[in-house]
């Protein structure tokens, strides 16, 4: 369960390039590719290395004109897509 305090980062087994303000990510394990539209994009910016959800949704909501509530669950909601494509790895 991902919630604001959970600290997420990029899996190992994944690569991944920005094209036009968006993100497109490998799966190296499987070979599956993915997109992220640009917010998404800079989601996965911030967690090539290891970052509390709070600190993500502090970032997005200081670059985007979004309420902090609607923010942190739809950066939630993507964490857990990425986690159930094991994209991300959730640290203790």
């Amino acid at each position: 369960m991902i919630d604001e305090s959970s600290v997420v980062v990029a899996a190992d087994h994944q690569t991944s390039a920005e094209v036009d303000g968006e993100s497109v990510i490998l799966d190296l394990e499987e070979g599956i590719y993915y997109g992220l539209n640009p917010v998404g994009a800079r989601i996965w910016s911030e967690i090539q290395e290891p970052t509390a959800v709070e600190e993500i949704t502090a970032a997005i909501t200081a670059e985007y004109d979004v309420d902090r509530e609607q923010c942190r669950r739809d950066v939630i909601s993507l964490l857990q897509d990425l986690e159930e494509n094991d994209l991300i790895k959730i640290e203790e």
